[in-house]
C-alpha cells in the first residue's frame, strides 16, 4: 500500500485472474464484529453477469414474464 492508498497486484494474479489494463474492479468488503475483515476484488464485467443471473428469476417474475398464468 502506497502514500495514496493504492495497491499493486502482482503480475501471477493479474495473470491468473485475466485482470488487464483498463478493467475496472469492484472492491467488495464484509464485516465481523462491526469491523472489516476481509477484502475481494471483482471484474465489474463479471459482478454485473452475476447479479443479472440472479436478479433475472426475480425481475421476471415480477414484470410478468416468469411464465407463470395468474
Amino acid at each position: 500500500m502506497d502514500d495514496r492508498g493504492q495497491m499493486v497486484l502482482p503480475k501471477e494474479i493479474r495473470k491468473s485472474a485475466d485482470i488487464r489494463p483498463g478493467d475496472k474492479l469492484a472492491l467488495v468488503s464484509w464485516e465481523k464484529g462491526g469491523k472489516v475483515c476481509c477484502l475481494s476484488l471483482v471484474k465489474v464485467d463479471e459482478m454485473t453477469t452475476m447479479v443479472g443471473s440472479f436478479l433475472r428469476p426475480f425481475l421476471n417474475d415480477i414484470s410478468g414474464k416468469g411464465g407463470k398464468t395468474k
